[in-house]
């Protein structure tokens, strides 16, 4: 009877430990973005969600070791990739997801990019051009730190960028230059979707009192000295703009085949795991199995094995 009773204890643990696993893969997902509003979304979520720091570190570490398994299955089937894009305002601690959240994937499976300011080759491209080259192949998993949808957010804020691109002023004058984009994405996306590349967008959502405690540390710690940047500061006064450039990409560009994950990321840990389980739900739903050999592949393996058992130690 004890055995039976601490059987069913277990069963309810597991339970609500997968439970918690959906809910935040789930939770902070946007597929659609008719009427999504930033300001709706939270910085901080550990308390809602039930969760505590030492418990949610525990369980991270616990689920690097499970996407590290999916992950090995991706590179076995090598046809489908996997495109995480994480956006985020200054000091949101994107640098530290693909740290801590990728620590146990093999490097050899996993092709991180940081786009910087373009350069004059890029920028006698097209805006999306360079993210063509970046792609993730067949079985790997690519990671843009920043992306595509820098030309709708840091080029929105400051328009003045388009004067350096090779766009026709008729074509960069447009009234409509903004939907186009929009459009542009949402058909890149749907492309990608379309040749086997599942594609999870994140963005960080930090609160403008976190960063600024981010920036102090940064300031206040010789150790953080290097990651201070003047230009942070100087984007920091356009706050504001950035929350309504964030607002209307997350609200054009959210779909069922490309989701927002809108994560709050006031508290580090927290959103590392929301990451790493969105990344885990939307790898299970492609049922990876480890590739079956043919009839002639496994003639050929029995006849390896009988010759290198009949070798002498």
């Amino acid at each position: 009877m004890q055995d039976k009773t601490k059987s069913n204890t277990a069963s309810q643990s597991d339970a609500a430990t997968i439970a918690k696993q959906v809910e935040l893969a789930t939770r902070f997902r946007i597929t659609d973005g008719t009427d999504f509003r930033l300001s709706a979304h939270p910085t901080r979520a550990a308390q809602d969600c039930g969760l505590a720091k030492k418990v949610g570190k525990r369980r991270l570490y616990e689920r690097i070791g499970h996407l590290s398994d999916l992950q090995a299955r991706l590179y076995a089937n090598g046809q489908w990739s996997m495109l995480m894009v994480l956006q985020a305002l200054d000091a949101a601690g994107k640098d530290g997801v693909i740290k801590h959240v990728m620590s146990g994937i093999n490097p050899e499976g996993v092709n991180v990019t940081s786009f910087k300011q373009p350069g004059p080759v890029e920028l006698a491209h097209d805006y999306l051009w360079r993210e063509h080259l970046a792609l993730p192949q067949g079985g790997h998993i690519g990671i843009f730190n920043r992306s595509y949808y820098e030309e709708v957010l840091v080029t929105r804020v400051h328009p003045e960028i388009l004067e350096n691109q090779k766009i026709p002023p008729q074509l960069r004058k447009s009234p409509t230059l903004w939907d186009d984009r929009y459009r542009d994405i949402r058909h890149f996306e749907e492309y990608l979707a379309r040749q086997g590349t599942v594609v999870v967008k994140f963005f960080l959502h930090l609160s403008k009192d976190e960063q600024r405690k981010r920036f102090l540390s940064r300031i206040n710690h010789p150790d953080k000295n290097w990651k201070f940047s003047s230009a942070d500061i100087h984007e920091r006064g356009y706050w504001d703009s950035y929350q309504e450039a964030y607002e209307q990409a997350i609200r054009n560009t959210a779909s069922p085949h490309a989701p927002w994950f809108i994560v709050p990321a006031d508290q580090k840990w927290f959103a590392r795991l929301v990451v790493i389980e969105a990344l885990i739900a939307a790898l299970e739903q492609l049922d990876l199995q480890t590739p079956k050999l043919d009839a002639t592949t496994r003639a050929e393996m029995k006849k390896a094995r009988q010759q290198l058992m009949a070798e002498k130690p």
